[in-house]
This record gives C-alpha cells, structure tokens and sequence, in this order.
C-alpha cells in the first residue's frame, strides 16, 4: 500500500473513531429524562346492575315493585317518610330502603327519576346505620318544584336543598364515604359530579346502602331506579 493511500485510510480510521466517541459523550451528557409515575387505575365496580340488586333487600317494602334489565320501579306506599324530630317533632322510619351491608369507605350511585306528584314525594339514596343514624339524599317535590335534597339525622333530622338539575329528566345521585364522612354528589350525565352536601357519619362501622323512596304526604308515587353501581377502594 502506497504512503499516500496508507494516510488515508489511518485519516478515515481516526475520524470515524473520533465521532463515535462525540456519539458516545454526547448521550452520557443528556439529563435523563424522569420516568412517569404510575397513574393509579380507575376503581371498578364492586357490584353492578343486577349483580348489585340480586345482593340487595327491601327494609319497609313498597306497595309494589318491580324488577329488570338492572332496573328497580318502586310503588311507594303513602304516608311513608324518614325523619326524626325536628320542626314537626315526630318520628317516622317507614319509608322504602333497597339496600345491601356494606362496611368500610364505598361510592354508591344510581340514576333516579320518579313520577314525584305530593308534596315531599322523593327518591334518591340512603346510607343508614340505625333508626337514629342515616343520611338520605335526591330528588324531592317541595312547592311544586323538584328540589335537590340532602337530610343528616344524628338521633335529629337536619335538611338542606336546592335546585334539582331537572324538573323532567332523571338525575344521577352519588354518595361517597371517606373516613368519618358522607358526600352527597349529583350529576346530569353519571360523569360529572359535584358534591352538595358533606358531613359528619361514624366511621368503621358497617351501614345499609341503597335506594330509597317516600310520600310523607300524598297516596304513593312510583320511582325508577337504574345504572346502580357499587365501587370499592
């Protein structure tokens, strides 16, 4: 090989080794870029539709009811109510409760809709611990209007409401237990929630979950329950 070409080629050789060893620094000096951390998984339903209401059972049955496709049409019987003292001073535990043992920190929801005609007739959910421990929340017709109503009762009724999102349609109903605490949530579409109501309820103890229903003041009504789920952390 001729001194001219042996040059070359040793010319070649070094520069390809050079840039591979730029190659080489120039990666070492790259920051690493932070791995992400995990996302945590959407909780699944625990219970859902019929699986749900075949674990479920009535507390003061209805005047009738009837069952399919995960869908729940109560009759309500009249004079039905829960409420404990306050105001009226009276005590009343016979409205309707389709409920289930549930312990621990839970969300519950339910798409609820009714043919609400008398005054006070309401449906919604329940969570209650004893005759003298509950929280109830939905739909409620007061003046003619559906109101969005939320009640607590430690031994005494307390009641909070407003707006219901519609006065036709049905509404999604949501309550959600963390800790010493209930959250009453209502939505338009099951997706977005927002919370209306939060309080104070005894924590590791196992309660009744469910739908429920009532006509303080008028002969019965039927309400419709569906899309119920049951979701464990």
């Amino acid at each position: 090989m001729s001194a001219t070409r042996r040059t070359f080629v040793q010319q070649a050789l070094a520069a390809t080794l050079a840039t591979g060893a730029g190659h080489a620094i120039a990666q070492q000096s790259q920051p690493q870029q932070p791995a992400l951390p995990p996302q945590p998984a959407k909780p699944k339903p625990w219970y859902t539709g019929g699986d749900l209401i075949a674990k479920m059972a009535w507390l003061n049955p209805p005047a009738s009811v009837s069952y399919g496709g995960g869908i729940v049409t109560a009759k309500t019987r009249p004079r039905t109510d829960f409420w404990r003292k306050t105001y009226f001073g009276y005590v009343t535990d016979n409205g309707h409760l389709y409920s289930l043992p549930v312990y621990g920190e839970f969300i519950f929801q339910a798409r609820v809709n009714g043919q609400y005609a008398s005054l006070y007739d309401q449906a919604g959910l329940m969570v209650r611990l004893d005759e003298k421990q509950w929280m109830k929340c939905g739909s409620e017709l007061v003046d003619g209007k559906r109101r969005a109503s939320v009640v607590f009762t430690h031994d005494f009724s307390d009641w909070s409401t407003m707006d219901d999102l519609s006065q036709t349609e049905a509404v999604y109903w949501r309550v959600e237990r963390k800790k010493d605490s209930l959250e009453a949530q209502i939505s338009e579409d099951g997706e977005s929630f927002f919370t209306i109501r939060q309080g104070y309820f005894p924590p590791f103890v196992e309660v009744q979950v469910g739908v429920m229903c009532a006509a303080p003041e008028g002969p019965g009504f039927e309400a419709t329950f569906d899309d119920l789920r049951l979701e464990k952390p």
